[in-house]
């Protein structure tokens, strides 16, 4: 078992809150973090179309059997039980009486926000990060095994294929997910579309030509990236604006969440395929995305990241802004050092008046220096960034 590292977080708003919630994508461990972490709490899982009948028929019976809490496993299938909710914690306002887990953000926070406002802490799980696999008993693996294994917690316990449990994993989330969210009838359709953006992944995305390829328009790409979304497959992240060129582009770059899920719909079938893949170096960029996004919820904070890129093709991979706590991060998929992977940085802080605490490169070398206050890293260390 690995040890998850927003169980002291969960813990501790527990005993604060009313009601935990805890969202994120399916198998990222979030029903065995609860289980965990509130041992003497039974389970309720809403999967079960029985115990989802059981329940919907006599809502308030099942509240007061459950004074003393319970964890409310895929919440997100009875949204009306949240009503019910909020009127048994505003009466008895005992803290962490009810732990709730969901895999669509969107369905889940729009019934918490409009019944829970005050009254709920909200967590997000992801697949386990660089840092939770470190501190594990697993053997450490080498950075194309972690590359194309990604961090599925079922992959690593159960001793899984990852190309098998991923290609499950698809058909899972096609069949059951799209299809209770969409209306899609040719789901082929939406699978090729999936795979489109695994290519994009790392890189700015242009609705208009991912539209054009996928076969569907605009607005049915905008819907369907929010699924996307929603369900912590991929990210989009912003471009950062603050005090420097109105010359910078507006585009958002993408990223999946998960380099193993990544890696399964680019084609690749083996570690050794990552060697020399044309799309490497933007799935270590994505691999570095997706941990420090990882870090900031295990954190139980939200990330504050954006990139820079300017119309003359000056760019920083992650700008991280904590409110006049500048970081800039740029990746290079090489295990050699060169200096030009210095210049973009240079040039930002540069840039009157950037205001720049610390500056790292992420290469997948060895040995980590610093020059002119940049430091060098091995994405091996990145865990602790």
């Amino acid at each position: 078992m690995i040890k998850r590292a927003l169980t002291p977080h969960l813990l501790s708003l527990s005993r604060h809150y009313p009601v935990v919630t805890l969202v994120g994508p399916r198998q990222s461990g979030k029903s065995t973090l609860c289980k965990n972490a509130f041992p003497l709490l039974p389970l309720i899982n809403l999967e079960r179309p029985d115990e989802r009948a059981r329940i919907a028929e006599d809502p308030r019976a099942f509240i007061e059997a459950h004074k003393g809490g319970c964890i409310i496993d895929e919440i997100q299938h009875l949204p009306e039980l949240v009503s019910y909710i909020q009127v048994a914690v505003d009466d008895r306002g005992v803290p962490g009486e009810f732990i709730l887990t969901g895999s669509h953000q969107y369905q889940l926070m729009e019934s918490v926000s409009q019944s829970l406002a005050g009254r709920t802490a909200i967590l997000k799980l992801l697949p386990l990060s660089g840092a939770e696999f470190s501190e594990s008993t697993y053997a450490p693996l080498s950075l194309e095994q972690r590359l194309f294994t990604g961090g599925y917690p079922r992959i690593f316990n159960d001793g899984l294929d990852p190309t098998q449990a991923l290609s499950f994993y698809v058909q899972t989330y096609l069949e059951r997910d799209v299809r209770l969210i969409l209306n899609v009838r040719d789901l082929s359709l939406f699978e090729r579309f999936l795979k489109l953006c695994a290519t994009r992944s790392g890189q700015m995305f242009n609705a208009s030509n991912i539209g054009a390829e996928a076969g569907i328009d605009q607005s049915t790409v905008r819907e369907w990236l929010s699924v996307l979304e929603t369900s912590f497959i991929l990210t989009r992240l912003q471009p950062h604006y603050v005090n420097l060129s109105k010359r910078i582009v507006k585009s958002p770059k993408l990223y999946f969440l998960d380099t193993g899920l990544l890696c399964y719909l680019l084609g690749i079938r083996s570690p050794d395929q990552l060697a020399h893949h044309p799309l490497r170096g933007a799935i270590v960029e994505t691999f570095v995305a997706s941990e420090l996004i990882k870090n900031r919820y295990n954190a139980a904070q939200e990330p504050s990241m954006g990139f820079f890129r300017d119309s003359a093709g000056h760019e920083i991979d992650f700008v991280i802004d904590d409110g006049g706590d500048v970081r800039l991060i740029e990746v290079k998929a090489s295990s050699t050092f060169n200096g030009e992977f210095l210049k973009n940085i240079r040039f930002y802080r540069a840039q009157p008046p950037a205001r720049v605490s610390h500056s790292s490169v992420i290469y997948t070398g060895t040995e980590a220096f610093s020059v002119d206050d940049i430091s060098v890293v091995p994405i091996s260390e990145i865990p602790w960034l």
